[in-house]
């Protein structure tokens, strides 16, 4: 659905536009006496309803990846507070483009879903041993994305970081980097890159270390 969203979008709004605009010519051109109240209340509808998608989308569209992913996901239902490594490179463009597939084809994909409620959870990540890498942390209630893992942002070097949700109070312990989420819910979604297909065991290896615990463990 977003990926049709992302791609339609513009000409979606423009079919929608063009047909209002071939009403309103109709109703001009047999002289119509409500042509103006027709024009006011399509004007208000289009900007009320616009407002509305836009207020809303974001809740419904990660409601629905959160469905895609506790309940389909790549290859099988991904149980919350887990992640999951895609084994093989698939193109977005493709028919069978898997679910985390979000731009490019030289990566596999990492994700998951995790719900803060009952406590922190700890990411786990292996020495990356200067392989480029991301995990990007999504607020689902508005698709923003408040923090990020990776070569760019925290190097490749082993590392543990606590997820912790709004507010939590308890004691990071030594070692660990704390990664506040503003919600309860968090959308994960990691990338490691793929040099060629002899590369694929390797960054899979890695990319299947990423991996979730709680803070007790």
């Amino acid at each position: 659905m977003n990926r049709l969203i992302l791609k339609y979008g513009y000409p979606i709004a423009i079919a929608i536009l063009a047909l209002i605009a071939w009403v309103v010519y109709r109703e001009f051109a047999v002289g119509g006496s409500q042509l103006i109240p027709f024009v006011v209340v399509a004007v208000l509808v289009w900007g009320v309803g616009t407002v509305v998608f836009l207020y809303f989308w974001p809740t419904f569209a990660y409601s629905a990846f959160k469905r895609a992913i506790l309940q389909h996901g790549p290859g099988g239902p991904i149980p919350v507070n887990t992640l999951y490594a895609t084994s093989t490179r698939v193109s977005p463009a493709a028919s069978n483009a898997s679910l985390l597939a979000t731009g490019t084809d030289d990566v596999l994909y990492i994700g998951g879903w995790l719900d803060l409620a009952k406590g922190p959870r700890v990411l786990h990540v292996p020495d990356m041993a200067g392989r480029y890498y991301s995990v990007q942390f999504t607020d689902p209630s508005d698709g923003a994305d408040f923090a990020y893992v990776g070569k760019r942002t925290t190097g490749t070097e082993a590392g543990e970081y606590l997820i912790s949700g709004p507010g939590w109070k308890g004691t990071v312990p030594q070692g660990m980097t704390q990664i506040a989420s503003p919600n309860k819910s968090v959308l994960v979604i990691g990338r490691v890159f793929v040099e060629s297909d002899g590369d694929l065991p390797t960054a899979y290896g890695l990319a299947r270390q990423i991996q979730l615990t709680p803070l007790s463990h």
